[in-house]
């Protein structure tokens, strides 16, 4: 990994503990139901995706063909966080507009 990409890499994982830190700090303001279950589900998703990043430094060891599938499951889990985080935000706009 060459120095541009090591700097980006390391901020992006600041930025994701970042972010760990605000879903569990959000955590508890969250009661239950559909949203603490929703949020659950985030939370998971944004430890998986902080190990990724703060592992990413080291994925440049991996043999190409493992290299390709760690870099299919983070597309599949992206698009995961991506359909959970519009679903709370629908269901929370529901709540709120009724």
């Amino acid at each position: 990994m060459d120095n541009i990409s090591l700097i980006i890499t390391l901020l992006a994982a600041a930025i994701m503990l970042y972010a760990l830190w605000q879903v569990f700090a959000l955590k508890r303001h969250i009661q239950g139901g559909m949203v603490g279950r929703r949020w659950k589900i985030l939370a998971g998703l944004v430890v998986l995706f902080a190990l990724g990043y703060i592992g990413m430094p080291f994925m440049g060891k991996l043999p190409p063909e493992t290299l390709n599938i760690v870099v299919a499951v983070i597309f599949l889990f992206g698009a995961v966080y991506v359909v959970v985080t519009i679903s709370l935000i629908k269901r929370i706009i529901l709540a709120l507009s009724e």
